[in-house]
């Protein structure tokens, strides 16, 4: 079986959450906090942000993508979506492209630096390693994974 979340003795001892305990909402916040922890412990130094790279990832695997697709498909708002896209050109992970056919779209694809920091960090992101520990057994994290996918629409073959 998995390890319990490590909680301080004063939340476990003083503290009643009640229906907290079975609030999907509640419980992913404090899943989120969890991974975003684990992922600062790891990533802190690299000046990225969580979520980052899983932009970088799809625009790896997606070559060309609309910036409005990429962030449609990560629920991520325009406003911060420029932002950090402003950015990563600035590091030169990524370069923008506006195609003559559609002057309204900005299609994004990673340089050979991106490709090459996509390509160092893939393990910590998904090997054995990865960042995001969570004490669970292989059949329980892919049982969670399983449930979050249907819980967010992505089952197989879908798109958010």
């Amino acid at each position: 079986m998995g390890q319990e979340p490590r909680l301080s003795p004063q939340m476990t001892e003083d503290v009643e959450l009640g229906e907290l305990n079975n609030s999907l909402g509640f419980l992913v916040r404090v899943a989120q906090v969890r991974v975003y922890d684990q992922f600062y412990e790891r990533f802190g130094a690299d000046d990225l942000r969580p979520g980052e790279f899983s932009m970088l990832w799809v625009m790896h695997l997606n070559p060309g993508i609309k910036q409005g697709i990429l962030a449609q498909t990560l629920r991520i708002k325009p406003a911060h979506m420029t932002k950090t896209v402003r950015r990563f050109e600035d590091q030169g992970l990524i370069e923008r492209e506006i195609p003559d056919h559609d002057r309204r779209s900005v299609l994004l694809k990673l340089t050979e630096k991106g490709e090459a920091f996509v390509a160092a960090n893939k393990r910590n992101f998904f090997g054995e390693n990865a960042y995001n520990t969570h004490g669970l057994s292989a059949e329980e994290a892919e049982t969670l994974a399983h449930l979050l996918k249907r819980y967010v629409g992505l089952e197989t073959g879908e798109r958010i």
